[in-house]
């Protein structure tokens, strides 16, 4: 009996919404969506996420889109025009240079020119995508895209990996804007070529450029696999736990008659679980990997036919092309004209020291989209680790587990080799050619473990040489770029929750990634405690700070709602960031490691009064429970949420990823309330038990739909507040006993 007879045999099929057809379409476009909406059925199941059934692959990829647009739209749109710079089309002119960075990167005509002589099975669903799509629009006239009225095959590999932005969002929009900028906002005029004495013309009175949706937070993401020798059930198992700005993914499951049975994670408008698993194996992404990204310091030559750059023994003419960028602006559209410049490493993206700053990266759209895609059906080990030796991922680490019993880790996936003599943490010399790229390594050369004999290992978006406790890769066997960060307290706190695990079961799993331990407080208060014990009797700080001390002093170091040292602590940390922060970027090091070892005592002791001091201005005393101002609130299906005080809000006893939370909470700054309100930090969770039977918990940030009006904007809220988690519905039996509704699209 096929899948889609099997799913909800006995469910009524819900009428979907009248809408108008899309005018852009035509007939054969038309019946190719009729098409594949016969060979789909949505199943929405009590929590609203959708279970998508399809004939084939490409039927299961248009039904996907569908119930993405349904839940989201806005967020869909929202990352094509940022990923195609088209930004400043809905934006206005504050994301004009947002869409120049991207532009820089991204040609809409090498998008088209790659499409076209992409794999056919690759095409194919490329098609399902955008129908998929366009479909949903033809049925929901209410709904009003910003610019994309209708999508096109090719715009599905403006956005090939699931890390919003990117490796291009690494270019600093500042800097960008200093070199490019005009005095004028003329329409039609170019800027002029930048002096080759300074490092750019006067920049334009600056607007604020509009605010992006939030990546992986720095303070990252946590991905566990447990052997079956550490488990209670004698299967592996996955810990599933991105760090991302909330609702920054759709929940779903994705089945098709081709093989496809994948549930997860999948950022807004994509066709591939990002975060996922299937019935034989799962994945989990953290970033901050291998340096795949590298900066050329480009000598400049100003002659009379144009600008050449200095290349071994000889001179490389410097490529001058021509962006237009239109923006939004009251009564209609306006333009700025660009003249940009590229050299053979890459796009230039600012001045430095009298030279000209180009970025090379990776620009492989079609292999990078095939791999997102083919990762997600693999059945073993031995067919994902193919999908790794695709290499065009540059941004990802990845913690695997499978039904076998396979546990691994990927440190990164595509890491370009280089001559070590040279320091790729910086501009390099863009005239020696041996500072080129040299091939990519191979999977086996790079930072990698499969079953370590300790039954366990992990990321943190930290330094690989602790993945696997006494069993890690050793750093000296490794070059420098293959790491990009070091240990943290995140990093430290994994290790003590995993080093002695045993009979881990879902429920523990889940309490592991929750526990509530802030690892930097271990380390940044002992000091504290003895600037303070060094105060002069007669300070009057010693009188005021006193009952503040005592309570730090006595605190378990654990976070919870409850918690008033919790409050001080962080308020504390917070302050000596916003104080030390930019003194750590100068030197080049984490914000952390600086205020390890680079305060005064003097230092330590004003960041308390301060903090003390806000927490008594902000809450009427300083004695203040962390839940009371730690909270989570949604309100609007705006991608930039708003908070507000005097409306309601969920206690969370949460706490920010940097000071060594596993399970993270985190705030935009600067704060325009005096609550916190979390907006970034554990967004779609999951732990996974892969037997032969696969078992899993889920929990999501507020609710599956961006819809205020629906019951699943904010169903799991308080659960998600609490860490308590709902169990995953990943079988037919079990989607049709907790259904809601079933439609065809």
């Amino acid at each position: 009996m096929k899948l889609l007879s099997i799913v909800l045999l006995c469910l009524p099929a819900a009428v979907g919404a009248a809408g108008a057809a899309d005018r852009n379409a035509g007939s054969s476009e038309q019946a190719r969506w009729r098409q594949h909406a016969a060979h789909v059925r949505i199943t929405r199941d009590n929590w609203g996420i959708a279970h998508v059934y399809g004939t084939s692959d490409a039927d299961a990829v248009f039904g996907m889109m569908y119930a993405q647009a349904e839940d989201d739209f806005n967020r869909i749109e929202r990352n094509y025009l940022n990923g195609l710079g088209w930004l400043a089309q809905a934006e206005g002119e504050s994301a004009v240079y947002s869409d120049l960075r991207e532009r820089l990167f991204v040609d809409v005509r090498g998008l088209r020119r790659q499409y076209r002589t992409a794999p056919t099975w690759l095409k194919t669903l490329m098609i399902a995508w955008s129908d998929g799509l366009n479909y949903y629009l033809s049925k929901h006239s209410s709904v009003a895209p910003q610019v994309i009225r209708h999508f096109e095959p090719w715009m599905a590999l403006s956005f090939t990996e699931g890390s919003i932005g990117g490796d291009v969002e690494s270019v600093d929009l500042a800097k960008l804007e200093k070199f490019y900028g005009t005095p004028a906002p003329s329409a039609t005029q170019t800027p002029p070529v930048p002096s080759l004495a300074r490092n750019s013309p006067t920049p334009p009175a600056a607007q604020s450029p509009p605010p992006a949706i939030p990546s992986e937070n720095p303070g990252g993401s946590n991905g566990f696999a447990i052997a079956p020798s550490r488990s209670a059930s004698g299967h592996a198992m996955l810990w599933i736990n991105p760090h991302t700005s909330y609702y920054f993914r759709s929940e779903l499951q994705v089945v098709s008659e081709q093989g496809l049975n994948v549930y997860g994670a999948a950022t807004w408008g994509q066709f591939f679980i990002y975060q996922g698993f299937n019935a034989h194996n799962g994945w989990m992404h953290t970033s901050y990997g291998g340096d795949a990204i590298d900066e050329y310091a480009e000598d400049l030559v100003k002659k009379p036919d144009g600008l050449y750059y200095k290349y071994g023994h000889g001179l490389k003419k410097l490529k001058v092309s021509r962006i237009t960028i239109p923006f939004k602006k009251a009564g209609g559209v306006a333009e700025r004209t660009f003249t940009v410049y590229h050299s053979h490493h890459g796009p230039i993206v600012r001045a430095e020291n009298g030279k000209w700053i180009a970025v090379k990266l990776l620009e492989d759209p079609v292999p990078a989209l095939s791999q997102s895609y083919l990762r997600t059906k693999t059945h073993d080990y031995a067919s994902f680790r193919k999908t790794q030796d695709m290499r065009t991922d540059t941004s990802n680490n990845t913690v695997y587990a499978d039904t076998d019993g396979t546990i691994a880790y990927f440190h990164g996936n595509f890491i370009p080799r280089r001559d070590t003599s040279f320091d790729f943490r910086h501009p390099v010399d863009g005239s020696n050619p041996a500072t080129e790229w040299q091939g990519a390594h191979a999977i086996e050369d790079t930072i990698t473990l499969l079953n370590p004999s300790n039954g366990w290992l992990y990321n943190s978006n930290n330094w690989p040489f602790s993945a696997a406790g006494t069993e890690s890769p050793k750093r000296e066997n490794y070059p420098a770029y293959m790491w990009i960060t070091g240990e943290t307290p995140r990093g430290l706190h994994a290790v003590e929750v995993l080093r002695d695990i045993q009979h881990v079961t879902l429920d523990s799993l889940i309490g592991a990634g929750y526990d509530g331990h802030l690892t930097a407080f271990d380390v940044l208060l002992p000091p504290l405690f003895a600037a303070y014990d060094a105060l002069p009797s007669a300070d009057s700080g010693r009188a005021a700070m006193a009952d503040a001390i005592a309570a730090l002093r006595g605190w378990n170091r654990r976070t919870s709602a409850d918690s008033v040292p919790t409050a001080v602590a962080i308020f504390w940390g917070q302050e000596l960031i916003e104080r030390k922060g930019a003194a750590a970027r100068d030197a080049e090091v984490p914000v952390y490691d600086h205020l390890v070892d680079k305060l005064t005592d003097a230092e330590r002791i004003d960041a308390l009064s301060a903090a003390l001091q806000k927490l008594q201005r902000d809450f009427g005393r300083w004695q203040t429970p962390w839940g009371e101002i730690n909270r989570f609130q949604r309100l609007t299906d705006d991608i930039v949420q708003p908070f507000d005080d005097a409306k309601p809000s969920l206690s969370v006893g949460f706490a920010p990823a940097q000071w060594g939370a596993l399970a993270s909470f985190d705030s935009p700054k600067p704060r325009k309330t005096k609550r916190i309100y979390g907006s970034v930090g554990n967004s779609f969770v999951a732990a996974v038990d892969f037997g032969p039977t696969i078992r899993a918990k889920a929990i999501m940030s507020g609710g599956e739909s961006g819809d205020p009006s629906s019951v699943h904007f904010t169903d799991q809220a308080l659960m998600f507040s609490q860490g308590r988690f709902r169990d995953v519905l990943f079988y037919p039996e079990d989607v049709r006993a907790h259904a809601e509704r079933s439609y065809r699209p």
